[in-house]
């Protein structure tokens, strides 16, 4: 699946917390003792499989909480609701020393989220290397996939680093600089050739 997870903290700080924890949980967890971290928290981008199959496991070894979106929240989190914690769109949580901001940006989920953190940008399924996420899922609406790309991430910095949740692209990690000049999806302003252009099967 190619997926990435990604642990953060601030310098100097022996917590982080973990982004979309999938597939192998002692990888992660090798990372943060090699870090001499305790994990403090779980954020979730959205809820599919291929981003949330380590929570599970996590939640058996620590008392965590999992923030996700609460739009997200009612739409397939069963295996673990009573460790979620809803975020508002906008809402800041402070954890490991730095503050995330929980951007709410629907298209590829209903709830899917992207997290803005000092320069970065943990964007899951919303917007890889040249590309951006699908919107054929049950859920998906490629209207407002344009709509988060283009106004709601739209107005962030260009110097923005971009981490994406899937190793699809050129480059691991991009700016939204770099998209905005070269992802093709990023070159559609008008929302009908968005949808035409991201509904057409390749």
């Amino acid at each position: 699946m190619k997926n990435f997870v990604y642990l953060a903290g601030a310098p100097g700080v022996r917590e982080a917390f973990v982004i979309d924890p999938a597939w192998d949980v002692p990888a992660i967890l090798s990372e943060l003792e090699a870090a001499d971290r305790r994990l403090a928290g779980i954020f979730l981008t959205h809820h599919h499989h291929d981003h949330v199959n380590g929570v599970p496991e996590l939640l058996k070894k620590f008392d965590l909480p999992v923030y996700v979106q609460r739009a997200e929240i009612d739409f397939a989190f069963k295996a673990f609701a009573g460790a979620l914690k809803a975020v508002s769109p906008g809402e800041r949580v402070k954890l490991a020393g730095l503050e995330v901001d929980c951007i709410h940006t629907p298209g590829h989920t209903p709830g899917a989220q992207c997290l803005h953190c000092g320069v970065g940008l943990f964007t899951g399924d919303t917007l890889f290397v040249n590309a951006c996420g699908r919107c054929d899922f049950e859920g998906s609406d490629p209207l407002q996939m344009h709509d988060s790309l283009f106004n709601v991430l739209g107005r962030l910095e260009g110097a923005t680093v971009l981490y994406p949740g899937h190793d699809y692209g050129d480059v691991k990690v991009s700016s939204l600089a770099r998209e905005r000049k070269w992802n093709p999806y990023l070159q559609l302003k008008d929302p009908g050739a968005f949808v035409r252009r991201r509904m057409t099967p390749t």
